[in-house]
């Protein structure tokens, strides 16, 4: 049976186990720039066979949520430098996930207090961003309603990601991951109840909404070169007033068909379904429509590897990896208090707990200071 401690190769980036980080939002780079203290937070955690970053803005007008670190200036690729450098150091690989939050963001957060830019025109409700109140202080704040996206606008936006990959990889990255997940603005392009656009990018067909995704991955790969180029999806997902609509599963499954003849070297699917019975995932009568769409997915990707994150163990990890429903499994709340999650889950050592009221902006405390497991 395949274990998830054995090497892995990712389109050439040779991982020493099948264990990803993912990405964690934490909101501890106060001038958006990434420094010691980021570099520090990484390297602890860098015996997972890959690192994915945090969501590291490709703009001001793709940002979201204050004291995350860019990636778009000359100081923000300096900053995630000294990461890289840290991470290599002591053997380890990483990936920066490049992010444009689309409608889900502020105008104290934007240039000129200018409206947040979306595929739609549509506000997204109940959804908050973390900007400057109306006392100027750091706060979840309401989104507004955004202003739509011109054509010339969204291939402009194409090549800032382009432009944001070969910044990553200025700053020593291994490669990318394109954040097409959790309602931000791939997403809002590609639900028909979301996209309210009338140019080649509208809701009419798949191939319209599928175009700007398609169009990203193609400026990044043409920059940087597929194989160190992989995206995020989340199928079944609703954060961010992302609803559900009837042709979910063909949105993905195209997505992933097209992902499949460009050969990325990664799907990383968040599974947010709610799906209650993973445990069952590989009995074909416990199967969801996420699990479902998850095989099907598989299929179209014979050279892309495909990781699996949430509500994710060892054992059922490594169920799916031997029976080649996943390749890779993701771990994220778990990779905050335990810097040495590998080691605890090969020595089947106890995982320690986090402090949720950490996990978003202030110091070290809740950020390096978890210690790895010392047996008694």
């Amino acid at each position: 049976m395949k274990t998830i401690f054995e090497p892995f190769n990712l389109s050439g980036t040779a991982l020493k186990n099948r264990i990803v980080m993912a990405p964690l939002t934490r909101a501890r780079a106060s001038r958006e720039v990434a420094d010691e203290r980021i570099a520090l937070y990484y390297t602890q955690r860098a015996t997972a066979g890959l690192i994915v970053s945090e969501g590291t803005s490709i703009s001001r007008e793709g940002t979201g949520y204050l004291f995350n670190p860019g990636i778009y200036t000359p100081e923000q690729i300096a900053g995630w430098r000294l990461t890289t450098d840290s991470v290599h150091a002591v053997g380890g690989k990483i990936f920066a996930q490049l992010w444009h939050v689309g409608r889900v963001s502020h105008p104290s957060i934007q240039d000129d207090g200018k409206a947040p830019v979306s595929a739609s025109s549509k506000q997204a409700v109940n959804a908050k961003a973390f900007a400057y109140d109306d006392n100027g202080r750091p706060n979840p704040v309401n989104t507004p309603k955004p202003r739509q996206l011109e054509t010339q606008e969204v291939r402009r936006i194409v090549q800032d990601f382009a432009q944001a990959a070969e910044n990553a990889m200025r700053a020593g990255f291994d490669g990318v991951e394109i954040h097409g997940a959790n309602g931000y603005l791939f997403e809002q392009f590609m639900n028909p109840l979301v996209n309210d656009r009338s140019d080649c990018y509208s809701a009419d067909n798949i191939a319209n909404r599928l175009r700007f995704t398609l169009e990203v991955i193609d400026a990044v790969a043409g920059c940087i070169g597929v194989a160190r180029v992989g995206i995020r999806i989340s199928p079944y997902g609703k954060l961010f007033d992302m609803p559900f609509y009837p042709t979910i599963d063909a949105t993905y499954t195209e997505l992933c068909r097209e992902i499949g003849k460009r050969k990325l070297t990664y799907v990383h699917v968040m599974n947010q379904s709610g799906y209650s019975r993973l445990d069952n995932a590989l009995e074909p009568e416990a199967e969801s429509g996420f699990m479902a769409l998850l095989r099907l997915l598989k299929g179209f990707l014979p050279h892309t590897a495909l990781i699996l994150a949430g509500g994710m163990s060892r054992e059922l990890a490594e169920e799916m990896i031997d029976a080649d429903v996943i390749d890779l499994v993701a771990f994220g709340a778990a990779f905050i208090s335990n810097p040495d999650l590998v080691a605890r889950l090969q020595n089947d050592w106890p995982l320690s707990p986090a402090n949720p009221a950490t996990f978003y902006g202030g110091s070290a405390e809740g950020y390096v200071d978890y210690a790895p497991y010392a047996p008694s």
